[in-house]
């Protein structure tokens, strides 16, 4: 399916060097005669679209159907494309704008897909066309602009001289005076570049008008009319026809007589080159000119021969054989059973898979149903054992609970007798020295025990157990320190107390036992001379209760486990102070109660920093 190299090379040759297209014509019908269903015979078919739609519009569109159908048949996504484009100016010739549009818009598809730039830029300028013609301006403009865009990537930019030429033809309001010199130097040196004798000739054409609407009309005229000669001397009929269309207008009122010569020098040369759009356009033209002055003897004549153009028209179209809407429709109809069949295949495809899944499913759903009925049992009876099981652990924590409250409750009797007895002791002056540190390790054993007592005997209290009244907060954290001052003393320590009056609905007992906690940890962990800052901040709904001391901190490896029941992260105190690993974990329990919370901030070089946050409603 490749395209030989003697056929690019002839085809080439036809296209440069033959002077006129019936020269070409005759070389491609030559070759078609010697080609068969193969590439270069669907770009030979294109050619031949392409250049009879100046004489006959419906054997382009029969050579244009050829082309695509074999395309079709070889896959041949360029001879596709060429061929929507030749369908595209069918349509557009004969007037079905909208199908002209949609022929061109698919061709620009397909060179998008093939990475075509040059015949991008030449779709683009197409559907500009169209769309001036349809009188959609501002889409025919954004086509425009869009083709002049794609085109100055061209490293080989032959089709930017068209598409410029085009533009300033249809809308010349659109720039101003040097804009257009600007953009006609351009587009004149392109032509001139790629030696496009027809676009250079077409380029004077703006040039004069530029001329006449800018004053100089005289000048203008001239070069139009020598414009003119020029094309027609160098058998450029088909560019010429615009122009003489264009200076009959420009003389219509000016120089009537004029303007009708020019317009039947047109009509001369379309119907021997058989142009039949543009024979009948100047047949138009002059029969209205003659109409508009009365004179109805040669007004009849023009319209006469606007009849018999008219009659030609419809026999080339009955000639031709071809119905070229139902092909279009019939066009439509394929796509559109190839859309719905490929959609079908696809929903067909969905459902066979989803069939097969569901199958699996079910399979695996009954496999899963008989495994899952063996577990439920299994599952029933283990609940049934740890049911059993958690029943019997609840209540011999319920019995070890009440136990050691029993046992810690008869111990602190005694405990306190000791500790009384011994400070008794130590109060007498006469005792000696041997005797006084017997007796303050007794009494501070003593003290040891009687803390290990009361906590003991708040572990695992129940929240419905909290006995609740109004507390000043302030006041509570003044008894607080107050308390521990001669602990603090004792260390050569200073504690700063920042408070304020604020009630809060709690129990006294169970806060007490929290911030004097956090206040005896801050003695117990700081050395002597240290400072401990105790201050709260509050608002409508919270009161901030922060304890800070500048002592040893906490160590990373410990700060995870400070407020677990019984932790293993407890330390003797900085002066040998016993810690029994319960303070902290009673005093969450007993924030948490109250619907607040319990945190730290701790690092070895500024201490440690306890806050408690407490709802001031409860």
């Amino acid at each position: 399916m490749r395209k030989s190299p003697l056929f690019l090379l002839l085809l080439l040759f036809f296209k440069v060097f033959c002077n006129a297209q019936s020269r070409e014509l005759t070389g491609l019908r030559a070759l078609l005669a010697h080609s068969s269903d193969s590439l270069h015979y669907v770009d030979a078919l294109n050619r031949m679209a392409m250049l009879l739609y100046e004489k006959n519009l419906d054997s382009t569109f029969y050579y244009a159907r050829q082309a695509r159908e074999i395309a079709d048949r070889l896959g041949y996504s360029k001879g596709q494309a060429d061929a929507q484009n030749n369908l595209g100016v069918f349509f557009d010739i004969k007037g079905n704008l909208q199908m002209g549009l949609r022929y061109y818009d698919e061709a620009y598809a397909g060179y998008i897909q093939l990475h075509d730039t040059a015949n991008c830029v030449q779709a683009l300028m197409n559907i500009a066309m169209v769309y001036n013609e349809m009188g959609k301006d501002q889409k025919a403009i954004q086509q425009f602009r869009l083709a002049l865009g794609v085109g100055e990537k061209l490293s080989r930019d032959s089709i930017m001289s068209l598409a410029i030429y085009n533009y300033l033809l249809e809308y010349p309001a659109r720039f101003s005076r040097d804009s257009t010199g600007y953009y006609i130097q351009k587009a004149r040196g392109i032509a001139e570049k790629y030696k496009d004798q027809r676009t250079i000739v077409a380029i004077d054409q703006l040039v004069a008008d530029d001329l006449i609407r800018n004053g100089r009309r005289k000048e203008g005229l001239a070069l139009l009319g020598q414009t003119i000669a020029t094309a027609i001397d160098k058998s450029l009929y088909y560019v010429s026809m615009d122009m003489l269309t264009d200076i009959g207008d420009q003389l219509a009122t000016s120089d009537p007589e004029r303007a009708a010569g020019y317009y039947k020098q047109g009509l001369s040369l379309a119907g021997k080159n058989g142009y039949l759009i543009y024979s009948e356009l100047m047949a138009r033209k002059l029969f209205d000119f003659y109409t508009a002055r009365h004179d109805s003897l040669t007004a009849a004549v023009y319209s006469r021969q606007l009849v018999g153009l008219y009659d030609e028209q419809q026999k080339l179209n009955s000639a031709s054989g071809i119905d070229y809407l139902d092909y279009a429709l019939k066009d439509d109809q394929v796509k559109s059973l190839m859309v719905r069949s490929k959609y079908q295949t696809i929903l067909l495809s969905l459902v066979i898979v989803v069939c097969l899944l569901a199958v699996a499913v079910i399979i695996a759903i009954r496999q899963n149903l008989k495994r899952t009925k063996r577990l439920n049992k299994r599952v029933t009876n283990q609940n049934n054992q740890m049911k059993g099981a958690l029943a019997a652990l609840e209540q011999s924590q319920a019995d070890n609970t009440r136990m050691m409250k029993i046992a810690a409750h008869d111990l602190r009797n005694p405990i306190g007798g000791i500790y009384s007895i011994a400070s008794m002791l130590l109060a007498d002056p006469d005792r000696s020295e041997h005797d006084r540190t017997m007796l303050e390790m007794i009494k501070t054993s003593g003290q040891n025990s009687l803390e290990l007592v009361s906590d003991l005997l708040e572990v695992q209290f129940k929240t419905e157990d909290l006995q609740k009244e109004r507390v000043d907060i302030g006041e509570m954290l003044h008894y607080c320190v107050s308390l521990l001052s001669g602990k603090a003393e004792a260390k050569g320590q200073h504690i700063n107390l920042y408070t304020q009056t604020l009630t809060l609905h709690a129990s006294r007992e169970k806060l007490w036992r929290v911030i004097s906690n956090l206040i005896a940890n801050a003695i117990k962990f700081s050395p002597t001379g240290a400072i401990i800052n105790i201050k709260m901040e509050h608002d409508a709904k919270r009161v901030l209760i922060e304890v800070n001391d500048h002592g040893i901190g906490i160590p990373p490896e410990l700060q995870d486990k400070i407020f677990d029941m019984f932790t293993e992260a407890k330390r003797p105190g900085t002066a040998g102070e016993q810690a029994f690993g319960l303070g902290l974990a009673i005093s969450k329990q007993i924030v948490e109660a109250h619907g607040g919370k319990i945190w730290f901030e701790s690092d070895p070089v500024n201490g440690t920093t306890f806050f408690v946050d407490l709802p001031v409603l409860s």
